[in-house]
């Protein structure tokens, strides 16, 4: 990396770091440029160099949060699919107990577009691990975005609800309960989805 590329990387993690420091002091649509550049110690220039406006930092801090907890879910090697799903999940919960940002977007209605991303990969995770071959035909494609629904609506209300009551059960009963809620109520009927 030169050190052009060094102080662009640099200024990207400092925006990321004031961004999400500014999130636990008031809600996303209330965060302008002019918090996040003096929280950053940047000038103005610099975040527009990276991000358009709020709106697109918003978005990149998506992707970005979709691409640290599917970078968690691709290091583990479960054994079963309950295993592999816990693991998940807790890593999903550690990871939004220490994400301000995930924590406030579950909070929020872009919260179903953001855990429809993330369960899409993980769906193509367990495809993947388990050869389960792609859903065919209109049939099973409208059937398997039901099931995607019901499994993004049940992670979401679990984790909403853990984060209304300040994370007081420990992040392994929280996964625990996720993963009987996939393995037990979701997995078994995409199987026979996408078969």
């Amino acid at each position: 990396m030169n050190e052009a590329d060094e102080r662009y990387s640099t200024a990207e993690d400092a925006i990321y770091e004031a961004f999400f420091l500014l999130l636990k002091e008031k809600s996303v649509d209330r965060i302008t440029v002019s918090d996040v550049v003096k929280k950053a110690g940047i000038v103005r220039s610099t975040f527009y160099n990276h991000y358009e406006n709020i709106p697109s930092l918003v978005i990149a801090a998506e992707d970005k949060t979709i691409s640290d907890i599917f970078r968690l879910m691709e290091s583990f090697h479960a054994k079963n699919d309950r295993e592999m799903c816990r693991s998940y999940y807790l890593a999903i919960c550690n990871y939004t107990r220490k994400n301000p940002f995930l924590a406030s977007l579950l909070q929020t209605p872009r919260g179903d577009a953001f855990f429809e991303k993330a369960i899409m990969m993980f769906h193509q995770y367990v495809t993947k691990i388990s050869n389960i071959p792609a859903a065919s035909g209109q049939s099973g494609q409208i059937t398997f975005s039901y099931f995607v629904a019901g499994a993004i609506g049940s992670t979401l209300g679990v984790l909403h609800k853990w984060i209304v009551e300040d994370y007081a059960s420990p992040a392994e009963d929280i996964a625990d309960i996720l993963a009987q809620i996939f393995v037990s109520g979701i997995l078994p009927y995409l199987n026979k989805t996408v078969r």
